[in-house]
């Protein structure tokens, strides 16, 4: 009954959540068992652009490091509120939600050129808390028990518990302003007096992400018309004829 029900969880997760959270933890499975370790995986722009090994632009947003308290709060908020995105204000904008992870992967990568950061996904997830915070801004939230807050102050709060932990916080802070520069291009910058949408989904995302709508102008052949189409007691006469 366990299997079916976490079976039926996960295939209820939409697309995009349930690929990328299944990645991160098939990567961490596999550098657990040892059949892959960190090295092969984190950012190295020496090794992606002298030796052609471009497996590492994806690789270090899918490892979180080694199975412990890190990982599994990690992966509970990039569960969540990826998942939420996906339903809410992505809901049936798949290339677009698409087209967010490839923006943010892009902006940090850059950042990671210039900067000594191996391992992306932890501010790939504050990016994605980051978007849904300030899209929900009226949401009161709960953090352990302790901070009663508002959603918008919610990446705040986890870079302040980052911090507590003893981590850098310089993956939080470029999680915060690769989500504040999603958020204003595409949420505020457009509703500005001469303002206008410059993050554009391209077309060929469209067509592989998103379900075509049907053409109201179509017009179908007369033998697929419904009242051409043969009723179901004619179809049982036909093929079990009396």
């Amino acid at each position: 009954m366990a299997y079916q029900g976490f079976a039926q969880e996960y295939l209820g997760m939409p697309a995009v959540t349930r690929a990328y959270t299944t990645a991160c933890v098939l990567t961490t499975a596999a550098v657990q068992l040892e059949f892959i370790t960190p090295f092969q995986l984190y950012f190295n722009p020496d090794l992606i652009f002298r030796k052609f090994q471009i497996w590492r632009l994806i690789t270090n947003f899918l490892f979180f490091g080694p199975l412990g308290f890190s990982f599994f709060f990690n992966m509970i908020f990039l569960y969540r509120y990826c998942r939420m995105l996906e339903e809410g204000s992505f809901r049936g904008r798949t290339a677009d939600f698409v087209f967010m992870f490839l923006f943010g992967g892009f902006l940090m990568t850059l950042f990671g050129l210039f900067a000594s950061l191996f391992f992306l996904g932890q501010a790939f997830t504050i990016m994605l808390v980051y978007v849904w915070s300030r899209r929900n801004p009226y949401i009161r939230m709960n953090f352990f028990g302790l901070l009663n807050f508002q959603a918008p102050f919610l990446p705040w709060v986890l870079m302040g518990f980052s911090l507590l932990l003893g981590n850098s916080i310089i993956i939080d802070l470029l999680g915060i302003a690769v989500g504040h520069i999603y958020y204003f291009l595409e949420d505020v910058f457009p509703n500005q007096p001469g303002g206008k949408k410059l993050l554009l989904t391209p077309s060929f995302l469209k067509m592989v992400f998103d379900t075509p709508e049907e053409d109201p102008n179509y017009n179908p052949l007369p033998e697929d018309r419904p009242e051409h189409q043969p009723r179901d007691q004619d179809q049982n006469e036909q093929q079990y004829p009396q």
